[in-house]
């Protein structure tokens, strides 16, 4: 089971050859199990433009735990839409990753604080720690 969801824009930093991103990739992998969301992956398959993109982005998501989106976690992301998406504006994509992390009990790392920070019942890990 894993013990960190990692937020999309983090794991495209890495796929830019960001060092920072890197590094703090590197470090979670050595402590604890990376998990991403089923959409976060979907996220970085929209962004490929050929094949050869495609395939590289199946090969990096094996080193991760992937969560898929189950009753639970959609129900969350529901609630918190409802609460959250007039106010805060807050989106579909994001509400699911923050779902994810909320149902299975984990710690969300975003290099989009703002995105997240306003969910009282989410545990936002800083970025760059």
């Amino acid at each position: 089971m894993a013990d960190i969801v990692v937020d999309t824009d983090i794991l495209i930093d890495v796929g830019r050859g960001i060092r920072t991103a890197i590094d703090a990739l590197s470090g979670w992998e050595a402590e604890m199990v990376v998990g991403v969301s089923a959409i976060t992956y979907m996220e970085l398959l929209v962004g490929c433009r050929d094949k050869r993109e495609q395939r590289a982005i199946e090969q990096f998501i094996e080193r991760f735990e992937l969560i898929s989106v189950d009753y639970e976690i959609t129900e969350i992301a529901i609630r918190m839409l409802k609460q959250y998406r007039l106010s805060h504006g807050l989106l579909i994509a994001d509400a699911l990753i923050a779902a994810t992390a909320i149902a299975k009990g984990i710690p969300l790392v975003s290099k989009n604080q703002k995105d997240y920070r306003y969910i009282d019942e989410l545990e936002l890990w800083p970025y760059p720690l």
